[in-house]
């Protein structure tokens, strides 16, 4: 029987096969112990005609090891070809995205030398469950979606992460103050997990002077912990000031299965002339040695990789007159580090990773409470030509149903009707909210906002979306409309 974990590898596209080359060769000369199941993924599939860009075998073989090491790939341009990393960070119920960013000055040019954050990225809601809509010719629509167990989720498993790797700190990055219900509930989730570790420093930051301070003083962070999109822009921020993006790995963890990569992409203009730096994924590779417990392989490859940096041995990327001693290739790089394998760095904190590293707490995700809901409105999204709020509400305010009256008409969430200002920019889609405004709150019934749609429309308003209006336990469920 073999003793080998099985993984399932995919050499994707561009810079891709030259990279896993020479990952898969580090890998195995520092000790990894590896049976490997090869899949095709990416460009070829996609013009194939897939527009997943993954057959379905791919997935059988996904399902059978739990472990996948992948390459960057091509999304061909154009519509119709679906992001495949989101599509296998979601099928696979990978919610967790572990980016490390780590300086390694003096041997990599860096403007911040003690740089050392791990940043925590949700991976599977937001805006990138890339649920869009075209509402009218001149608008489009991006749903954000945030849920309490996704929440829940990703900030245990930060909390998790800082206390079984010894980190002393986890921040929390949202936009609450504008995005009250959404990046309120990730905070609101934030703060009550936190209060479950008291032994770890916890704090929130408004991201966009989050990512200033991180930007300027990154070793005031240590584990950062944020929304999908905000995890997906400071992650890349971060690997580039820390040094290079070439020289971050990412692993993309779920209850069941994960996968390990680099952050950057393809590069097909590089592909094919022996110069990619095959840092990024070699040490997505180390990180799936932790996981999958060859804590052994991990210490000796991270070890020896540091070495090769420290050395000055480097990769065009990377490369600087003065700093650098020597450039060289994919394949030489390669054959560098596995020259050092034994090996540790003299200068730069030698990789030595604990056996807790790979132990994962169980969580059961706390239950849902009842919650008393209510429907007490709805918001018509209606499209129109008529630029003028006053005009364009004065009009449709003479259509009612059963109490359901026009409260307020905005336009990009501003209000624009009962009162307008000439000076306010507006497009061609309106939302108009209905409610009981002679008794606020009152409650209305799904039949009810169906006999009210009729109407509109029969008043010959074009309705192109709607959104009930709900409240939770008496808590309203929507936001108000700025300026109301």
């Amino acid at each position: 029987m073999s003793l080998k974990t099985p993984i399932t590898v995919a050499h994707g596209d561009g810079i891709g096969p030259e990279i896993m080359e020479a990952s898969l060769h580090i890998l195995a000369e520092g000790g990894a112990q590896f049976e490997i199941e090869t899949i095709e993924i990416g460009e070829k599939v996609y013009l194939r005609g897939n527009p997943a860009g993954i057959d379905p075998s791919a997935w059988e073989s996904l399902r059978r090891t739990k472990v996948f090491y992948k390459a960057p790939i091509t999304t061909p341009q154009g519509g119709g070809f679906k992001s495949l990393n989101v599509t296998a960070r979601k099928k696979l119920g990978l919610y967790a995205n572990v980016r490390p960013c780590v300086s390694y000055a003096p041997f990599v040019d860096t403007k911040h030398t003690k740089m050392d954050v791990i940043i925590v990225r949700e991976n599977e809601e937001d805006l990138y469950a890339g649920i869009e809509y075209q509402l009218s010719p001149e608008v489009t629509e991006c749903l954000k979606l945030i849920s309490r167990p996704g929440c829940e989720k990703i900030v245990r498993f930060a909390f998790e992460y800082a206390k079984i790797n010894n980190r002393k700190k986890v921040t929390c990055f949202s936009k609450d103050n504008i995005m009250k219900m959404t990046d309120g509930l990730f905070h609101k989730v934030f703060d009550e997990i936190a209060a479950e570790y008291p032994e770890i420093v916890n704090e929130h930051w408004i991201v966009d002077i989050g990512a200033a301070k991180l930007a300027d003083t990154p070793e005031a962070f240590d584990v950062l912990v944020m929304a999908n999109l905000y995890g997906d822009i400071l992650s890349d921020v971060a690997a580039q000031i820390a040094g290079s993006v070439g020289l971050a790995g990412s692993a993309n963890i779920g209850t069941a299965c994960s996968m390990f990569e680099a952050i950057h992409g393809s590069a097909p203009r590089r592909a094919g002339q022996n110069l990619a730096n095959p840092s990024g994924l070699l040490l997505g590779g180390v990180m799936m040695l932790v996981h999958l417990g060859q804590i052994e392989a991990a210490d000796r490859v991270h070890n020896a990789w540091l070495k090769t940096l420290e050395d000055g041995v480097h990769t065009y990327d990377i490369y600087k007159a003065g700093v650098s001693r020597e450039k060289v290739g994919t394949k030489e790089f390669a054959q560098a580090v596995v020259a050092r394998m034994g090996q540790k760095p003299e200068t730069l904190k030698p990789a030595s990773y604990s056996k807790d590293a790979v132990k994962r707490k169980e969580w059961t995700l706390k239950p849902t409470p009842d919650v008393k809901v209510d429907l007490v409105g709805v918001d018509l999204y209606i499209g129109t030509r008529e630029h003028n709020g006053k005009v364009f509400g004065d009009k449709l305010h003479h259509v009612s149903h059963d109490g359901l009256e026009l409260t307020v008409v905005s336009n990009r969430g501003v209000a624009i009707w009962p009162e307008f200002m000439e000076e306010t920019f507006t497009t061609d889609s309106n939302q108009c909210r209905f409610t009981n405004k002679a008794k606020p709150g009152t409650l209305v019934t799904q039949k009810q906002i169906l006999a009210l749609m009729d109407k509109v429309v029969d008043a010959g308003y074009d309705i192109v979306k709607i959104e009930t209006l709900r409240n939770f336990d008496g808590k309203s469920g929507y936001s108000q409309v700025q300026g109301q």
